[in-house]
Parts: C-alpha cells; sequence; structure tokens
C-alpha cells in the first residue's frame, strides 16, 4: 500500500471512531481544518508507528511541523525512506 493512502486510511479510521467530521482530504488541506483534535493526531502518529515501523517526530533531527495534509504524508515519506535505505 503507498504511504499516501494508509495515512489517508488511518486519519479517515481515527476520525470515524472519535466521531469527526472530515473534509476530503487533498495534499494542500491545512491540518486545522481536518476536523480532527490532538487526540486524534496522537492517536494517528501511535497507529501509524505500529503499522509502519517509524514515529517522524521522535528522530534526533529537529523537523518542520506539518502544516497541511500533504507535509503530513510527506513527513511519513521521509521518514520511511530514511529508516530503510536502499
Amino acid at each position: 500500500m503507498l504511504i499516501r493512502q494508509k495515512v489517508e486510511t488511518v486519519f479517515r479510521l481515527v476520525g470515524m471512531e472519535q466521531n469527526k467530521r472530515m473534509p476530503l482530504l487533498s495534499d494542500d488541506l491545512p491540518l486545522l481544518q481536518t476536523g480532527l483534535d490532538s487526540l486524534c493526531f496522537a492517536l494517528i502518529v501511535a497507529v501509524l508507528e505500529d503499522e509502519l515501523g517509524v514515529d517522524p517526530f521522535t528522530g534526533p533531527e529537529e523537523i518542520p511541523l506539518p502544516v497541511t495534509f500533504g507535509d503530513f504524508v510527506q513527513l511519513y515519506e521521509h521518514a520511511l525512506k530514511a529508516s530503510h535505505p536502499c
């Protein structure tokens, strides 16, 4: 499964579990407009760490916080590439 699809699936799953109404997820959608709260984002990060084996927020280097859904996806794409170099 593509990383984007996995992230989108987890966003939707957590949103449904937390009874949140979410808009269509697009790369330019600001995270603040997803309808999710800080608990939802914590759950998303925890689920993605379990499923993908990475948490880009706990690395040794400082990263810019994602602002849009696309930024969030890219953060995971980069983290996975860094953890599994070819």
